[in-house]
């Protein structure tokens, strides 16, 4: 956990301009500055920064907050990554719980493995260009792919020379123990002390984590031997565990997000080679089926992914079995199948980057439907076999967890199969999937009107919950902002209440409280701090350890609209803080308005269902009722409003 302070001290070094500037290209614009929203495909500029809150805000999609709220969306990190990501940016100490000696231990052995690594891509990009068999061998390969300069050297692409020990001597030579080289899986120890580079003749691809370290690395072998593996990998080690990694990441992972959208390929070149065509946001699976752990990494990012699956049909139907652990998760499956005897890389490569993103455009299609159609093609005439695809198609159905796409996958795939719906939906739900209802024949006009409304209960809370943060909307931003000045009866001395005290005064006077607990509990914290002298109520919550407070505060400190140039040069606009003393009384009056409503509703149904025998009850129950009517046409004609009271 980071103390409370080192958090403040983060805050107040970073500045939500410079942290931005670092990802999005910035104007000028009054006493703020602007850009395209690296969220969402921004056309014109959306994305407003704010130096005196410190705060960022996008106008289009809602994104937004503090710098650090800034770093967690953008570089996909959790509260306290992206507090040291910013710590370690301006050059602050976090200083956390003590560790204990094995723990030490251990994250310097997990450190040591890494920075092993570093230095053996180093060496290997430096043989790709320097050495002169990297430059006659491994540069040449990587040309006759189309694989430009700038690529090469964005996915740090090297070259391992023949000679059996090159990197290890020249590790060695360093400092590194060969004990970490031979951890991490780039050497080979066999009898007799034999010690070899694991990756010599081949070309190389690191493999990076989420945050750009490298992993772990695979080679591909130039030489035509049949003895030998055309390509490797890193074996499993401390710090590298396959099936939590994806190759190209950590060079995707922005245009994910941006794009809410993936792209799933097999190979390393395939990522390479799209990424040169302009499509970055695409990952690789390096050739096995996809884990778990590789499915919730790329829903950190985007629901919705597309696999790209080249004419071998045998392998198509091979990759299909591990496309429902994408359904199962609840992502979104599209399949673009390119033509025979193309894959991504060598179609990318025939293709100019439009007509390669057109074709990918022009032919995605839903999984679902995809497999349907494959698998019919292969059982025309065989009922058994179409028996057995009737059951491999219901078992994808059956794993997805949305019950209308559910619902909508089984009508299109009983018309497609031509089965009757009833029988697919039966056997859906016999496989797990929560239980659908049976289709009827046609709608009729009873079966329409005697669907439930809306839920009413559900709006009225959403009403509630509105005005509940207008009201801490002014707690955060204005709580120690003067509202009012009071004369002291007993001292005769001129008082201050603030925008804080007068509405937490006013809400326990009512006995009321905020019916969600982050709200409860941020108007507590104020009520705690609110005396203390140096008390900043935007900066307390902005600098919040809680991740939920921090994000909301940041919510409720931006503004809510941009004025545009025209009006501030003109007019003189009456700001916000300057009608506290008119605006403050009047949502809460709003509020409490709301309140006696629903106080209404509930007398209303409670006289309702009273029996005729319980006059006295009904006799009270009506007093209350009328004087809850009265107190609400005070609030009424208070906000400046008519209402008609129905009984």
């Amino acid at each position: 956990m980071i103390d409370q302070a080192t958090i403040q001290r983060i805050l107040d070094a970073a500045q939500i301009t410079e942290v931005v500037s670092d990802f999005v290209t910035l104007r000028k614009r009054g006493a703020n500055y602007v850009g395209l929203c690296p969220f969402h495909s921004d056309k014109t500029p959306s994305f407003y920064v704010s130096p005196s809150k410190n705060i960022c805000k996008c106008f289009a999609c809602g994104e937004g907050g503090t710098a650090v709220h800034f770093i967690m969306k953008h570089e996909q990190l959790s509260y306290h990554e992206a507090l040291k990501y910013l710590a370690k940016k301006y050059g602050i100490e976090v200083q956390e719980r003590e560790v204990s000696d094995a723990e030490r231990q251990l994250a310097n052995e997990r450190d040591s493995m890494f920075i092993v690594n570093a230095f053996a891509q180093d060496f290997f990009s430096r043989m790709l260009h320097e050495h002169q068999e990297g430059r006659s061998v491994g540069l040449p390969y990587f040309r006759e792919r189309g694989i430009r300069e700038d690529i090469i050297k964005k996915f740090q692409l090297g070259y391992s020379p023949e000679q059996r020990d090159a990197l290890v001597s020249a590790a060695v030579a360093k400092g590194f123990k060969a004990e970490y080289l031979e951890r991490t899986g780039l050497i080979i120890r066999g009898e007799n002390n034999y010690v070899a580079d694991r990756f010599r003749g081949r070309v190389i691809f690191p493999v990076h984590t989420l945050s750009g370290k490298v992993v772990a690395f695979g080679g591909r072998i130039l030489k035509k031997e049949e003895k030998l593996a055309k390509y490797i990998n890193s074996p499993e080690s401390e710090i590298y565990h396959k099936s939590n990694e994806l190759y190209g990441i950590y060079f995707a992972k922005q245009a994910m997000v941006k794009e809410d959208k993936c792209f799933l390929v097999e190979g390393y070149t395939d990522v390479i080679s799209m990424h040169q065509a302009g499509i970055e946001h695409v990952i690789a699976s390096s050739g096995t089926a996809l884990t778990m752990g590789q499915i919730r990494l790329i829903h950190r990012f985007t629901s919705n992914i597309t696999v790209l699956y080249d004419g071998d049909a045998a392998g198509i139907k091979a990759a299909l079995r591990g496309i429902d652990l994408l359904l199962e998760e609840g992502m979104n499956v599209k399949v673009v199948l390119l033509p025979d005897g193309e894959d991504p890389d060598s179609f990318s490569r025939s293709q100019s980057a439009s007509s390669f993103r057109q074709f990918l455009a022009d032919h995605e299609e839903d999984f679902i439907r995809f497999k349907t159609r494959l698998l019919l093609e292969d059982v025309q005439g065989d009922p058994i076999r179409r028996s057995a695809l009737i059951s491999d198609v219901v078992q994808s159905i059956s794993v997805i967890p949305d019950a209308i796409a559910r619902s909508v996958y089984v009508q299109e795939c009983s018309r497609m199969l031509e089965i009757d719906e009833r029988v697919v939906l039966t056997e859906v739900n016999k496989r797990g999937g929560k239980a659908l209802q049976q289709p009827v024949a046609r709608a009729t006009v009873e079966s329409v009107a005697s669907q439930p409304a809306p839920d009413v209960a559900v709006v009225r809370n959403r009403q509630k919950e509105k005005l509940e943060l207008d009201i801490l909307r002014f707690l955060v931003r204005y709580g120690k902002t003067e509202l009012s000045r009071y004369t002291d009866e007993e001292t005769n001395e001129e008082c201050c209440i603030s925008v804080g005290e007068f509405i937490l005064s006013d809400l326990e006077a009512d006995h009321l409280v905020f019916s969600q607990p982050l709200y409860q509990t941020i108007a507590d914290e104020l009520k705690k701090h609110l005396s203390e002298p140096d008390f900043v109520a935007s900066r307390f919550f902005l600098a919040h350890p809680d991740e939920m407070v921090s994000r909301l505060a940041a919510q409720l400190v931006s503004e809510k609209y941009q004025l545009s140039k025209i009006h501030t040069k003109y007019q003189n606009v009456e700001k916000e803080e300057d009608r506290l003393i008119e605006l403050v009384p009047r949502v809460l009056m709003a509020y409490k308005d709301y309140i006696l409503q629903e106080d209404i509703r509930a007398a209303q149904k409670h006289l309702k269902d009273l029996s005729p025998d319980s006059a006295d009850e009904m006799m009270e129950t009506m007093a209350r009722l009328q004087e809850l009517v009265e107190r609400r046409k005070l609030f009424s004609q208070r906000l400046g409003e008519r209402i008609v009271l129905k009984f």
